[in-house]
């Protein structure tokens, strides 16, 4: 019998196992059979909280899968739900939490929000990556995209109105694009007004979420570059608005957090995942 949580942020939802005190290992199977929404119990992403190495003084450390299981080295929003669950059982009222990111910063923002610090994004081609150097404010790509690393990759649209866009069909397009060699997540957003930002987002190895917090950040990013907003704003998603603070050390994700329900997956069903 494997414990799980299931927690969402603005509705993007996740299944979380915390495997602090067990010798679970998950396998891409494992992840992409818990991921059906029919046949598992559905989730967009994935999250393991392990134990931290003792060297970077961390509370925790996170792994991230897709729905298709593969990896992702950040996940705003799960981060910012493990985030709350491990401050309410620590009483603490700040932590560090190690992913393939690097060390996130998390805090208690007060009236039930939770923020994270999700580290300084990544500018250059390389880092992001992309598969040639190219500048990433305007990629050779229709609609002039902007490129941004946020531990993951990002490509960001800036459109009159979001929510004509075809999302179905204009998400994978790009998603499996040339120029980014390890895919990306798509967003396509519009200003609503002064430092206020309408998006919505195709993720990698997803597809159609109802938030994303790492989108939120790199379209946060993109659109302060881009002169379209100041380096603070809010961002309405699908599933509800996040507010994102671009400052000298790092971008500040702040949002809602929601624990559902806990659980156990039963022996069947994880021995069907390894047949």
């Amino acid at each position: 019998m494997l414990p799980f949580m299931k927690m969402h942020g603005l509705g993007n939802d996740f299944v979380v196992i915390d495997a602090r005190e067990s010798d679970i290992e998950i396998t891409p199977a494992m992840a992409k059979g818990i991921a059906h929404r029919q046949m598992g119990l559905g989730f967009d992403q994935l999250a393991v909280i392990a134990t931290a190495d003792a060297s970077t003084e961390a509370d925790a450390h996170l792994v991230f899968y897709n729905a298709d299981g593969s990896t992702s080295g950040a996940c705003g929003n799960a981060t910012r739900c493990i985030a709350r669950y491990l401050m309410d059982q620590s009483n603490k009222p700040s932590l560090r939490l190690t992913t393939d990111r690097g060390v996130l910063i998390a805090t208690d923002a007060g009236e039930g929000l939770t923020s994270v610090n999700m580290g300084v994004p990544q500018l250059s081609w390389d880092e992001i990556p992309l598969a040639e150097e190219l500048e990433t404010l305007e990629l050779p790509i229709e609609g002039a995209p902007s490129a941004t690393g946020m531990g993951n990759p990002h490509c960001t649209f800036f459109v009159e109105d979001a929510e004509v866009i075809p999302l179905a069909e204009f998400g994978p397009r790009y998603e499996h694009h040339p120029l980014y060699p390890e895919r990306t997540n798509v967003q396509i957003a519009h200003v609503v007004g002064p430092n206020h930002l309408r998006m919505r987002v195709w993720e990698r190895g997803v597809g159609i979420t109802l938030a994303s917090g790492s989108s939120s950040c790199a379209t946060a990013v993109a659109a302060a570059r881009k002169g379209l907003t100041g380096r603070k704003v809010q961002i309405d998603l699908d599933g509800g608005t996040l507010w994102i603070d671009w400052r000298d050390d790092g971008v500040w994700m702040t949002g809602p957090t929601m624990h559902v329900a806990n659980g156990s997956f039963t022996r069947q069903f994880l021995e069907s995942l390894s047949e």
